[in-house]
């Protein structure tokens, strides 16, 4: 990709980007006066720079993103019912994750569900997804559009909590996990997610929810509430 694709694609001004490349925070190879990305490395790139709580451009990163499409573009229609648990009782990161694929699957929408549990765990051993105010949004690292039959999101509550390598050091109670078919808009959710969380009262919402009807409810109201 040339500098002005990249820089639609994980939405940062062209300039900036170019200094995240002189700068080697991001990946980029410069040949005879051109920058040149590759896609799963800048898409990767661009994962954890959106979860990250200090990460380079990511307030204006978030900000293009999530308002790509504005409210046309709504997170909320991701969620389905059945992928929605309130009751999460696992205790450790593992057993988190293998009960987040175990949900995925209850939609039909999983077509390898070990081989996704595989990814999420090879994601979090790489850098976690946690990104703290007791939110994490697992997800693979490289995706797979054969993975699943269409985009969607589950939503797990822990009854407990679990430490998921956050950075705040908390533990972690609300899983979202992102189940996505291509990077455009697995950017999109990761950065209308993450607008949720810093700029709504989301977390103390779904804290309250006692059904999957009131989850995708409260989704919607805050994604509102983001565009008012």
């Amino acid at each position: 990709m040339t500098l002005e694709e990249a820089a639609r694609f994980v939405h940062i001004d062209a300039n900036e980007l170019r200094h995240f490349a002189q700068r080697g925070e991001v990946p980029a190879i410069h040949h005879d006066g051109q920058w040149r990305f590759e896609v799963r490395a800048l898409n990767e790139w661009a994962q954890r720079n959106l979860l990250a709580s200090d990460g380079r451009g990511k307030d204006d990163m978030c900000r293009r993103t999530a308002e790509d499409g504005s409210t046309l573009f709504q997170v909320a229609n991701f969620f389905l019912q059945e992928a929605i648990d309130l009751d999460m009782r696992a205790k450790a990161r593992g057993g988190v994750l293998r009960d987040l694929v175990e949900l995925a699957c209850q939609t039909g929408l999983v077509w390898e569900s070990d081989k996704f549990f595989e990814a999420l765990v090879e994601r979090e051993e790489s850098a976690s997804t946690a990104i703290g105010h007791s939110f994490a949004f697992p997800h693979a690292r490289f995706l797979d559009r054969y993975m699943f039959e269409s985009p969607f999101i589950a939503y797990g509550r822990s009854v407990r909590g679990v430490f998921f390598g956050g950075p705040d050091g908390e533990q972690t109670r609300h899983f979202f996990l992102v189940c996505s078919t291509d990077h455009q808009t697995h950017l999109k959710v990761l950065a209308r997610l993450s607008e949720l969380v810093r700029k709504t009262t989301l977390a103390e919402s779904l804290d309250a929810a006692q059904t999957p009807e009131e989850v995708i409810a409260i989704i919607k109201n805050c994604e509102k509430e983001l565009f008012q």
